[in-house]
């Protein structure tokens, strides 16, 4: 029972923190607009850059990690504190994706905004900093190299999620040297992350086909 209430509390957490979308907040806040009337109408944050510049981009980026992390790590300490941990070692480790996954969830379907967000990209990401600050930096490589490559933000975070599950087990059962069934444990707890955020970009997958993407340039067009 103690274990059931841990994960509700967790996924209340994650949903509700993940909820607080920085992107609608700073621009709001900013430009007196609501991010999801302007550009691609994205409440994220390549939509916020190319509409708002780089200071409510840079605004936004910061809002969207700490929120990740602290969902994560506020999930982990209750977790701990009710010791609902694996056995032997209190490991609550498991805690911290449940909690990542609904703040992703809420960050797409945010309560406070009609249920009308972004796509969980960057709160995903940043939650790797309180899972595995090293599939953290793994997951920013892979999207820093296949955006210097192809130019285009929804394939690099596209591929870099995909990769994310297989980064999870490869980290957990080779470096930190996690016994196979607790490795594939986060494997799967992972899988629902990755798998949502690359739904989120069907649209974009479906522009990448057709060749009607649009490629990410660093000049931002201010929406005035």
């Amino acid at each position: 029972m103690k274990v059931l209430i841990a994960i509700i509390l967790a996924a209340a957490l994650g949903y509700f923190l993940g909820s607080i979308n920085f992107s609608i907040i700073i621009v709001q806040i900013v430009r007196g607009k609501d991010i999801r009337t302007m550009g691609s109408k994205n409440a994220g944050l390549t939509n916020t850059y190319r509409c708002c510049g780089p200071a409510c981009a840079g605004l936004t980026l910061l809002g969207d990690v700490c929120k990740g992390v602290l969902a994560v790590a506020l999930a982990r300490m209750i977790a701990g504190f009710m010791k609902v941990g694996l056995v032997p070692d209190n490991d609550v480790h498991y805690i911290g994706y449940v909690a990542a996954f609904f703040a992703i969830i809420g960050h797409i379907f945010p309560v406070y905004y009609g249920f009308k967000g972004g796509k969980g990209v960057l709160v995903g990401a940043a939650s790797f900093l309180a899972l595995d600050f090293r599939v953290f930096i793994a997951l920013i490589a892979i999207f820093i190299v296949i955006l210097a490559i192809s130019k285009y933000v929804s394939l690099s975070s596209i591929l870099a999620s995909a990769y994310g599950p297989l980064a999870v087990f490869m980290m957990s059962l080779i470096v930190n040297g996690t016994s196979f069934p607790r490795s594939l444990l986060y494997l799967i707890l992972s899988l629902p992350m990755s798998a949502v955020i690359i739904w989120k970009h069907r649209s974009n997958i479906e522009r990448l086909l057709n060749n009607t993407e649009s490629k990410f340039s660093f000049s931002s067009r201010s929406a005035d």
